[in-house]
């Protein structure tokens, strides 16, 4: 169940239905509640436009701040007078994604390294071939599944093989990914807390028993990194869930940034032959989805101290969200913001990968495997079509298909 479900059940056992749909009314009056629920997990993009009548910085009933402008947005995100909360988010250890320096710093230095241009360079062969041979599997059978088929296995196998997990479960990795994925919203059952904790408990184990064999058999990986700097840039309760981290973000991002690129594709089919005449193009199909349809929706700051943020009052202790899906349709900065246009010259950077000391470490990987990934798709099936209905992930604040039925 939900969480509005829960609550919905809630107010029915304490003050009856006629309050519970009272509550119901209250809530779909509220534009970030309605994020939450349903309508913005499948069109978060007209809640937004709701959402921007109220100026670019409104108050929400929680008593916190919201924005939906890129300006905005990429101020908060770089201001140093905002900060993580360290508390986790979901329940979940989101390593140094929930840090503030010096700590934020120091871990990520230690895993920059293999995000870098120089280690972009020689990844590129491992993802064509990669690719490849899954495109040959979905073509094998005529109809797929484009989640399962290509865009989940094709990065769980980089960064498990960057991270040094050998003979990696895609499916395995996959199950995990949504269910952490989903947690970042807030656990939303019973069963959801138990897979979670679950999953946790068997992601650990398998980093503990790496981090042994990586200390008495070092590689060239970012685990033997991680265990050869133990003690000294990192403390050993630090390791799992920076581990755990650098695979979630490693592949998460890359399987929802791949299936908006084709759902938003597929539907825009004269935009789709453009990219099979030249397939060249794949990288401002990319850049454009990212704008478009971002797979991280939003993220929150806190104020560190007392603040303005233009002439608004902020305390020390508010959040402040940042709508990164509203700010990459601010029409303030992009002209025709909802339309799909892989030509576009934007006179600014999209805020998908977030801003500031916390811009997202795995955005060049995620977008060297998506460019690939479309650039091989459009070479080799050019004939591709959906044949069946998008059913959407359970999440708002990270966007993706789960299914995407195709036929090539």
């Amino acid at each position: 169940m939900s969480r509005f479900g829960q609550a919905f059940a809630f107010v029915v056992k304490l003050y009856g239905l006629k309050a519970a749909f009272a509550y119901y009314g209250y809530l779909r009056r509220d534009p970030m509640a309605l994020i939450h629920m349903r309508p913005g997990r499948e069109n978060p993009y007209a809640i937004y436009d709701r959402m921007r009548a109220a100026g670019p910085i409104f108050p929400t009933r929680l008593g916190n701040w919201a924005t939906t402008s890129h300006r905005v947005c990429n101020l908060v995100l770089r201001d140093r007078r905002f900060g993580i909360t360290g508390e986790q988010q979901g329940d979940i250890n989101l390593s140094f994604l929930e840090m503030n320096p010096p700590d934020h710093t120091r871990l990520r230095r230690l895993a920059q390294p293999a995000f870098s241009p120089r280690a972009m360079s020689g990844y590129q062969g491992k993802i064509e071939e990669t690719v490849g041979r899954l495109l040959d599997r979905a073509a094998q059978s005529g109809r797929f599944d484009l989640v399962p088929a290509l865009a989940a296995p094709l990065p769980i196998a980089v960064i498990t093989d960057l991270l040094g997990v050998a003979d990696a479960d895609a499916e395995a990795f996959a199950e995990y990914g949504r269910v952490l994925g989903g947690a970042i919203d807030g656990v939303k059952s019973l069963g959801h807390a138990r897979r979670l904790v679950a999953n946790d408990a068997k992601l650990r184990a398998m980093f503990e028993r790496l981090f042994a064999l990586r200390r008495q058999e070092p590689r060239d990986d970012i685990v033997s990194r991680i265990v050869a700097a133990e003690g000294d840039q990192i403390e050993p309760h630090e390791m799992a869930p920076m581990c755990s981290l650098l695979l979630f973000a490693g592949f998460e991002t890359t399987v929802n940034l791949i299936g908006n690129a084709v759902v938003a594709l597929m539907e825009h089919p004269d935009t789709w032959k453009e990219l099979c005449a030249d397939p060249s193009l794949a990288g401002r199909v990319v850049d454009e989805t990212l704008r478009y349809d971002p797979p991280v929706q939003r993220t929150f700051r806190m104020a560190l101290e007392a603040l303005e943020v233009e002439g608004k009052p902020v305390h020390r202790g508010q959040y402040f969200a940042t709508l990164l899906g509203a700010a990459n349709r601010d029409p303030e900065v992009y002209e025709r913001p909802s339309t799909f246009d892989i030509h576009r010259e934007n006179p600014v950077d999209h805020l998908a990968f977030s801003s500031g000391i916390h811009y997202c470490i795995g955005q060049p990987l995620a977008q060297l495997e998506a460019t690939i990934a479309l650039r091989m798709l459009a070479e080799r099936m050019p004939g591709l079509r959906r044949v069946g209905k998008v059913k959407r992930r359970n999440s708002t604040t990270i966007r993706g298909p789960l299914h995407v039925p195709l036929a090539g």
